[in-house]
């Protein structure tokens, strides 16, 4: 099937199990945040010179890849997601996030003291790092639109993901290597 299926020329998208939403709905605009924030992560794993976060980027993508499999499902397939055996953000993902958190704080004497100047230390690495934060952020704006409550871990995993990217950024900084 070719990618060109002129489907979305009328304004509407698909999500899964075929149900069609407009293009300008606010789970749209949520699912093409996380999307444009999977992008910009990618951008991270291709700067990062020593392979340091390349890994620990990877499996974010892996998640924001489920993340965005629950945000392109209408509320009322949300199980028949879950029957099909599609994966989901869980307590899981965020605790994983909150365990790298804590980590990077106390392993790098990493806490927040006000607002970072991105790209100030001359690391690309970094300063990615940054812009997939921002992103993030907004990717969290545009969840917190959607009144659905399958949702939440998706908000609660872009909230801890934001401050991790953070963390990571500020680490690198410190340590001089891109």
């Amino acid at each position: 099937m070719s990618i060109c299926t002129k489907r979305g020329d009328d304004g509407k998208t698909d999500l899964l199990f075929g149900r069609r939403l407009s293009k300008t709905a606010p789970q749209v605009a949520a699912c093409g945040a996380v999307d444009e924030l999977n992008a910009a992560l990618g951008v991270v794993r291709a700067a990062d010179d020593s392979g340091e976060v390349c890994e620990w980027v990877n499996t974010v993508q892996q998640h924001l890849v489920s993340l965005m499999g629950m945000l392109s499902t209408h509320p009322e397939d949300h199980e028949r997601y879950r029957k099909a055996g599609y994966s989901q953000i869980t307590d899981a993902e965020i605790g994983w996030l909150e365990e790298m958190i804590s980590q990077l704080e106390s392993d790098n004497d990493l806490q927040f003291r006000g607002w970072a100047r991105p790209g100030a230390t001359g690391m690309l690495t970094s300063a990615y790092l940054d812009v997939a934060r921002t992103i993030c952020r907004r990717a969290e704006r545009e969840c917190c639109h959607l009144n659905d409550a399958a949702i939440t871990p998706c908000r609660k995993f872009l909230n801890r993901l934001s401050d991790t990217l953070w963390l990571v950024a500020r680490k690198i900084d410190k340590s001089g290597r891109n």
